[in-house]
């Protein structure tokens, strides 16, 4: 029923899912870090090991250009949601504060503790760390490995897989379960390549340039919000300041969202989209969920197209 790898270090996750007509479908990170998210809490609350009383102790971490439905689903359970900038280093500092914030007594003898006894600590005197993700494939559920681990994430998505298949689903079906009542979400990545010095210096001035002339309407959809991560001072929901980034996210009046950030590794500039459609009342039937979902695909498309001829033009002034 599912296909799962991993990449040689084993910090990543990739899946293919059987779908409902038989086929093999891949399955996106954004989409395996939300199934993983939406399965824990619900799993958790079932449970009864999270509650009403005290999910404001438990949290998800996800970076700024993860899908929003990994924001959506831990609101709907009460569990707050932390973004960070891209990269488990930043979750783990996270979980070194969470530590940190223990009673002495409870720190000195920390790694000696089980998972089930630094949860209950956690929960009564800081914050229990549920899940996080980042929309590379990079997932993990626990606090005694401080990054990215494809090998766990790998067990939970299975656990998630079986969960499905003992309720008659599909990992698509699901994953169409929560689009159904979470709002239907869907992102896009693109690329632009510019190497040598000389592409470095492309790079620059094209970041430059969102920074100092950032687009009033894109894809016939006025600009609403900016948030420039250099420039900017930014904090996170738990207070703490977000490190300065040359990143920008732009916010648009159908709710539509475009991150720009430098790759670190590669001489691009790497392009998030995100789209979603929310139901105004209740929930979406399944029916209207193909609808949409084309009709998110090629408003997509729409803005990727934009933004590239934009970038184009920027780069040739």
């Amino acid at each position: 029923d599912v296909v799962i790898a991993t990449d040689p270090d084993s910090d990543r996750l990739g899946v293919a899912a059987r779908s409902a007509t038989g086929e093999m479908k891949l399955i996106s990170g954004n989409q395996i870090g939300s199934l993983l998210a939406y399965y824990r809490l619900k799993k958790f609350f079932d449970l009864g090991i999270l509650n009403r009383e005290n999910a404001s102790r438990a949290v998800v971490i996800k970076t700024f250009v993860t899908t929003d439905l990994q924001k959506v689903i831990p609101e709907h359970f009460g569990v707050r949601c932390v973004e960070t900038l891209t990269g488990f280093k930043y979750f783990g500092a996270k979980l070194d504060k969470y530590e940190r914030a223990l009673p002495p007594e409870i720190r000195k003898q920390y790694r000696q503790l089980s998972e089930e006894e630094t949860r209950a600590a956690r929960l009564k005197y800081s914050s229990f760390y549920v899940f996080g993700s980042e929309e590379s494939y990079g997932y993990s559920g626990a606090d005694f490995v401080r990054d990215k681990d494809g090998n766990a994430a790998g067990i939970m998505f299975c656990e998630m897989a079986a969960y499905a298949k003992s309720r008659g689903r599909t990992v698509d079906q699901l994953l169409d379960e929560a689009f159904a009542g979470f709002g239907y979400f869907e992102e896009k990545n693109g690329s632009l390549y510019f190497e040598g010095a000389e592409g470095a210096d492309k790079i620059a001035r094209l970041l430059e340039s969102y920074a100092r002339k950032p687009p009033g309407e894109i894809a016939g959809s006025k600009v609403v919000g900016v948030t420039d991560f250099e420039k900017q001072t930014i904090r996170d929901v738990e207070g703490d300041v977000i490190p300065k980034q040359k990143m920008s996210i732009f916010e648009l009046e159908d709710k539509t969202r475009i991150a720009v950030r430098g790759s670190g590794t590669e001489p691009k500039i790497k392009y998030y989209i995100f789209a979603q459609r929310r139901p105004e009342k209740g929930k979406f039937a399944v029916e209207q969920l193909s609808q949409i979902k084309s009709d998110i695909g090629r408003r997509l498309e729409e803005v990727w197209n934009w933004v590239e001829k934009d970038a184009r033009t920027r780069v040739a002034q």
